[in-house]
Parts: C-alpha cells; structure tokens; sequence
C-alpha cells in the first residue's frame, strides 16, 4: 500500500504552517521553499486543504496561511481525507466491492483488521504531535551543529 503524494505532501504542508504560526501566517512561496514541494504543485494541496476547512487565509489576499484549528484538532486522518475517500488497504474492502470468494476468505477479516489498525493510527496522531516530534529533531540537528 502507498498513500498519495497529495497525501504526503499535505501533512508536510499542514505541518509547516502548523510551525509557523502567527498572526500573518506563512506565504505559500515559505512553504514550497521550505518543504521543497514545487510552488504549482503545492498551489492544488493548499486549495484541496482549503476545501476540506483545514486552512484558510489569515486575513486577506495578501495575507499567509494559518490552520483553522488547533493543531491538537487536527489528525493526519483529516489531512489524508482531503485528497483521498477514506483508506482502503485492499480492493475487497471497498464498499462497492464484490467478490465471489468472499463468504469463505478468511483473509477479509485479517485485511479489514490491518485497514482499521492503520485508520486508527491515523486518527490519533495530530499535528500537535508532529510539531513535537519536528522540534525534537530541530534541537538534535542544532546540538550536532
């Protein structure tokens, strides 16, 4: 299983605008520059992080971007939502999904506990927690330096 670049490239963007709070916000030209993400490319993870309510203007066009909520209120789930239907480790698991071998595969059970296992991990790990973890390596690279 792969998650999407949108995906990853969306929780590093949340996560930078997360370390870079402020009244003003940070530009998306901070972002793309910081994150290596091309400005382009980073334009349609910021609108699709706008639609989904995670981020908005700080006041204005002229203006960065800030998170609509606390970061603690914000799980890699919700920012993995904004690009993609929910996860789906397998096909078979898919709603509309049909399989002939389905009423004698053990094999679903096992899938759909690996699936729930890997949204749950999702659902607890906020950016609250990756700003944590981000500083923790910030303070390792400025104490070898």
């Amino acid at each position: 299983m792969k998650f999407s670049t949108k995906t990853r490239y969306g929780v590093r963007a949340v996560l930078e605008i997360a370390m870079n709070a402020g009244e003003n916000g940070i530009y998306q030209k901070e972002i793309a520059q910081n994150q290596d993400i091309s400005y382009k490319y980073l334009d349609q993870i910021i609108n699709a992080l706008k639609v989904a309510g995670l981020v908005t203007k700080a006041g204005g066009r002229k203006s960065g971007y800030v998170l609509t909520r606390n970061p603690a209120n914000i799980s890699v789930y919700d920012i993995h939502n904004a690009f993609e239907p929910g996860i789906c480790v397998i096909d078979c698991l898919a709603m509309n999904f049909s399989c002939d071998r389905e009423k004698f595969c053990s094999l679903k059970g096992f899938w759909g506990q690996l699936n729930n296992q890997i949204i749950e991990y999702f659902k607890s790990t906020t950016i609250k927690d990756l700003m944590e973890d981000q500083v923790k390596l910030d303070d390792l690279v400025q104490i070898q330096h």
